[in-house]
């Protein structure tokens, strides 16, 4: 029994490890690319609107995607998605790259759309945390996975900006080489974790049981697992509050810096400072705090808490006209959703039954991909035909929402 619970730990850290690993190089293959795309599209001769529908794309095509590929890894594993994901995102980075050095815009559109499409991991990373985690370190296990994706947004613009100097195909180029190294890690680093609850058992773990969020639903229903996760009103309101908290983001990503050269005449090395806080913030939070965190106050009030945080962050960037004002109103924002989304992950992987952890983390995902497809079309009209103030005053209200939908789930986390 001992050294089957050694067995188990051993793999919980390994596998939690990982999916550091993973989230760090797949967001700085996404920060090394993300900055640039504006300019690729623009030497292509594409629009503004142009950038935008490829943006709109990739997320509508991960919005149908990962939660099938969610669903795959509930029936056929984590790790299979994972490898296939990994291999598909490098082959999405190979054609991006191609598709700079021949200056051809379908080209460009068709790696984003494939990118989307193979765009699983880290929904599966999720799962595999679920798999290995109890209700008690689940949240600072999901904690470390978004500190491994804020830590990557950090250095991915720096690594791609010292890239553009080779050439304008070398940052897509160095994303695939990241995305091969990160699915080389997993195929000698990732065990299988589908079966590790069972594996528990016959050692003789105390595997915590989890109390489902709602009354079980019908037999019918619980063979259809969409069904049966609209049919579980913890799953709709943990997919309501990912998709207000990524809102939040997405009005910042489109609307922050265009205010910021409107009011400050910054430009971009500014502008990258205020990302960078932001992900710094963030990080600090998921990587040093959310355990924590969670111990004492449990996930519902840590989503309400970090929503209200978001909420004060996004008026203060709306309403303060100043540097100070952006900056520290960026800074709340980035501690807030640092808070939100570990708690929001961990929620909903205790919301869904045995059998749907992945479809249900990937719909997550999912619900969050609307926003950004979404997202940058409403914080642009906000900005050009009501006020450059308008994104972050919708998003303050998307946070606040948030935050009820946190007390709503209220009676359904359970304080450690």
């Amino acid at each position: 029994m001992s050294n089957g619970l050694h067995s188990i730990e051993s793999v919980r850290r390994r596998v939690v490890l990982f999916v550091f690993l993973t989230a760090f190089l797949d967001l700085i293959g996404f920060g090394i690319i993300l900055p640039l795309l504006p300019f690729y599209v623009d030497e292509m001769h594409g629009s503004a609107e142009t950038v935008g529908f490829i943006f709109m794309c990739f997320s509508l095509t991960q919005l149908v995607a990962t939660p099938l590929l969610g669903r795959i890894s509930d029936r056929f594993g984590r790790r299979k998605v994972i490898l296939i994901s990994l291999a598909g995102n490098a082959m999405a980075m190979l054609a991006f790259a191609l598709a700079t050095k021949l200056l051809f815009l379908p080209l460009l559109f068709a790696s984003r759309i494939f990118a989307g499409a193979t765009s699983g991991n880290l929904a599966a990373c999720q799962a595999a945390i679920s798999d290995v985690t109890t209700e008690h370190n689940r949240a600072e296990a999901m904690g470390r996975l978004g500190a491994g994706i804020n830590l990557g947004l950090i250095l991915g613009p720096l690594l791609g900006s010292t890239l553009s100097e080779v050439g304008a195909w070398a940052p897509p180029l160095g994303a695939g080489a990241l995305a091969l190294v990160d699915l080389v890690c997993a195929f000698f680093l990732m065990p299988e974790t589908r079966r590790l609850r069972a594996d528990a058992d016959e050692a003789g773990a105390p595997v915590q049981s989890e109390t489902p969020a709602v009354e079980p639903v019908s037999t019918a229903a619980t063979r259809h697992p969409l069904l049966a996760s609209l049919a579980n009103r913890a799953v709709v309101a943990v997919l309501l509050a990912h998709f207000l908290t990524f809102l939040c983001i997405t009005n910042m990503q489109v609307a922050l810096g265009l205010l910021a050269k409107r009011d400050l005449d910054w430009g971009t090395r500014e502008v990258g400072a205020l990302f960078s806080i932001f992900a710094l913030l963030s990080f600090s939070v998921q990587a040093f705090l959310i355990g924590r965190l969670v111990r004492r106050f449990g996930e519902a009030p840590l989503v309400m808490a970090g929503s209200s945080g978001t909420a004060l962050g996004l008026l203060l960037i709306a309403e303060g006209h100043s540097a100070a004002a952006l900056f520290v109103g960026v800074a709340i924002f980035g501690a807030g959703f640092g808070m939100t989304l570990p708690a929001l992950t961990s929620l909903a992987s205790r919301a869904a039954s045995e059998g749907t952890r992945g479809f249900v983390l990937g719909m997550a995902q999912s619900s969050g991909g609307l926003a950004r497809a979404l997202g940058p079309v409403v914080s642009g009209v906000l900005f050009r035909r009501i006020a450059p103030s308008a994104p972050f005053l919708g998003g303050a209200a998307a946070a606040l929402l948030c935050a009820a939908v946190g007390a709503s789930l209220r009676t359904t986390s359970r304080r450690s």
